[in-house]
């Protein structure tokens, strides 16, 4: 299955910043939060959240040295 076929996904992916990584990373945004809500607050969860946001500044960083 092509992602871009996707209603929502496919729209991000056209007229999104063109950097496929950078729209990975919004479009996986709320399905961490969606994750931290249904499981609760727990070292899995905190994990998670935390590498997200670890990996969302990481990469805008990298670009904005880049």
């Amino acid at each position: 299955m092509n992602p871009e076929k996707l209603p929502f996904v496919g729209a991000v992916f056209r007229f999104g910043a063109r950097d496929r990584v950078l729209d990975t990373i919004l479009l996986l945004g709320p399905v961490v939060i969606l994750a931290f809500v249904i499981l609760g607050r727990n070292l899995f969860t905190k994990a998670v959240t935390g590498l997200y946001i670890l990996s969302f500044i990481g990469y805008v960083l990298y670009n904005g040295i880049r």
